[in-house]
């Protein structure tokens, strides 16, 4: 089999191949057929010699976009070190100076009280971590999640994602998994629209403090500050400080997922500073090992009343991850990326807003930093009580391949998979986002042609 695969080349040999021996649980591939030879910066460049620009990034993943020297630099001299590339968790000068990176990244009160640790390296690991984290902590058992949240796809991080297509034919989820209500103007559960976050935070505090209310006290409440997976909704600000406010007075440690949203993406170094508020525990992941696989928990101190081996994972101690993302840090903070990704992100939006008022199927812009989303709706429907327009998932994933076909790589997320996501790499230009924008326009024009929207 190994010569076959030598021998094969082009786009349409080894996507044959994929699907003949990959699982059919794969996802991308079916909404982004290439296969891909070659990567730098924002560019992809397929088996067949075509060049996309990268707006997907590995989903957040990839800070620095692909193969940055930066990070080229400091996984060689891993290599020519001859430390060892796996140590569970035994301790290495790279990992303590990965260590020192991250708590210098951190705002100061935070990182003064902090403990890590490393986990397995994928974020949902990490939010198994931080889950036994706070019930050891606490002895509770209950835990409170967002409805639109994203967590992971294991079978205790299924239980606290507000995603129902995964888990419709998984039974015997975690049990003490409950469900708030995420505040998300365009549609908002309580439809009322932009002030939906004060009934939000309302409803939470009365509903920790009901003696009714049906719900122990909680171990934890996990919260996006900005939703990813969930459709790139940014959470007001305000509502995180009326969060932070009600978890604190009941002793609720407030678990921030920041798998995503890290690391610049938001404008900020981490998204939770854009509230000024700080988390009892932080999860990283993506961009956090500078491109190659690693996760952490941050948290404060006072949580740290687990046992030795409550959490163990065979693969915590990635050296050229911890190397990696040492220099990613590094490289975000002394070439300002989160102002940087902060200045284009409010461009992007300007921008986007602008094709709204040309197109018809546009129905919201929203975002934080370089993490933004373009709800696509049906305007040949009713309205709802607040004007907004149905989802219409069709002409999203016309949009995507529309997209594809004219070399941008974009992700389809969201509430009925109908909202475009844009995750490019912190280093994208103005120039870059131009042309991606152009791309965009014209892609969604040639969509509602085809859908008869024009």
């Amino acid at each position: 089999m190994q010569a076959t695969v030598q021998t094969r080349s082009g786009n349409e040999a080894l996507l044959s191949m994929q699907e003949k021996r990959e699982s059919n649980a794969r996802s991308y591939p079916r909404r982004l057929p290439l296969a891909i030879q070659r990567a730098e910066g924002i560019y992809v460049t397929d088996m067949d010699g075509k060049q996309y620009i990268d707006c997907l990034a590995g989903a957040g993943t990839l800070a620095l976009g692909h193969n940055h020297a930066i990070v080229r630099e400091a996984i060689e001299g891993v290599l020519q070190s001859y430390i060892p590339l796996h140590t569970l968790d035994l301790t290495t000068p790279v990992k303590e100076a990965f260590i020192d990176e991250v708590f210098a990244s951190l705002p100061p009160s935070f990182a003064e009280k902090a403990k890590i640790h490393f986990c397995g390296p994928t974020g949902a690991d990490a939010v198994e971590a931080a889950l036994k984290l706070v019930k050891t902590a606490t002895g509770n058992r209950s835990i409170l999640s967002f409805q639109g949240g994203y967590h992971g796809s294991t079978h205790g991080t299924l239980s606290i994602t507000g995603t129902l297509g995964p888990k419709k034919n998984i039974h015997a989820l975690v049990p003490d998994a409950h469900f708030l209500p995420y505040p998300y103007e365009y549609r908002c559960p309580f439809g009322v629209g932009k002030e939906g976050h004060r009934i939000g935070t309302t409803y939470i505090e009365n509903l920790l403090d009901d003696p009714e209310g049906g719900i122990v006290k909680p171990a934890g409440i996990v919260v996006e500050v900005v939703q990813g997976e969930g459709g790139s909704i940014p959470a007001p600000i305000e509502w995180l400080k009326e969060l932070r406010r009600i978890t604190k007075e009941r002793d609720i440690p407030l678990i921030i997922d920041e798998v995503q949203t890290g690391i610049g993406r938001t404008g900020k170094m981490f998204a939770f500073e854009h509230a000024g508020i700080e988390p009892d525990v932080l999860v990283l992941s993506k961009a956090i090992g500078g491109s190659l696989p690693l996760s952490v928990v941050v948290y404060d101190r006072r949580l740290d009343q687990w046992e030795p081996g409550t959490h163990i994972g065979t693969f915590r101690g990635n050296q050229m991850a911890m190397a990696a993302g040492q220099a990613t840090l590094r490289f975000v903070k002394e070439n300002h990326l989160p102002e940087h990704a902060n200045e284009m992100g409010t461009y992007v939006m300007t921008q986007l807003k602008g094709i709204q008022k040309q197109v018809s199927s546009i129905g919201e812009v929203r975002g934080r930093g370089l993490m933004i989303g373009v709800e696509i709706i049906n305007p040949t429907k009713q309205p709802n009580q607040l004007g907004s327009y149905p989802a219409y998932s069709e002409l999203a994933k016309k949009i995507q391949q529309e997209c594809f076909n004219r070399g941008v790589i974009l992700e389809v997320g969201g509430r009925f998979g109908t909202v475009i996501r844009l995750l490019p790499p912190l280093i994208i230009s103005k120039e870059q986002i131009d042309e991606v924008l152009q791309r965009f326009q014209e892609a969604i024009i040639s969509a509602e042609s085809q859908l008869g929207l024009r």
